[in-house]
């Protein structure tokens, strides 16, 4: 249940897993179980340009799984999978589709597996994120909190401006 609430709450991306998500929107709040909502986002990997895409929940059964329809820069189906094994969580990201923006279209076919090895880095840097960001929040002790590393950075050329997490969701609201 806490590793999907994590991945269901779009606004904390930039916050846990800033070296992918530079920004995330929701445009359309969904149902009660999130399904229907409608996030609009901004992704970059390494140094090439980057991808606005919005994706909506198309279904979402806690704590199970969550699937999500892309459009954008990235078209196609996503499927979230959550399976606890003893005090683990498994967690899976299948995804079906294209990236449509021109640059990456056009590359020569030797170099499509481009994509797929930026899809690969992207998640790899999710799972340091995501870890670090449960770690952070199952522990009350702040010296902690503070020994936990911040969540991988954005990279080049993202990575040359001084750089501080993303203000937290809950953080940025006004009582």
């Amino acid at each position: 249940e806490e590793v999907f609430s994590l991945i269901a709450d779009a606004r904390s991306y930039p916050h846990w897993w800033p070296s992918v998500f530079l920004e995330a929107r929701v445009v359309e709040e969904g149902d009660d179980t999130g399904a229907g909502r409608l996030v609009a986002v901004r992704t970059a990997v390494a140094s090439l340009p980057s991808l606005r895409w919005r994706y909506r929940v198309t279904t979402a059964h806690a704590p199970d799984r969550l699937a999500v329809e892309t459009s954008g820069d990235l078209e196609g189906l996503g499927l979230w999978s959550f399976e606890a094994r003893g005090n683990r969580t498994v967690v899976r990201f299948n995804w079906r589709g294209r990236v449509k923006r021109t640059p990456f279209r056009q590359l020569p076919t030797f170099l499509r597996p481009l994509t797929r090895r930026c899809h690969r880095w992207a998640m790899e840097r999710g799972f340091t994120s995501l870890l670090l960001e449960v770690w952070r929040r199952r522990t009350d002790d702040q010296e902690a909190r503070d020994w936990l590393p911040h969540p991988p950075r954005p990279t080049f050329p993202r990575n040359l401006r001084p750089w501080r997490p993303a203000p937290r969701p809950e953080d940025s609201q006004v009582a």
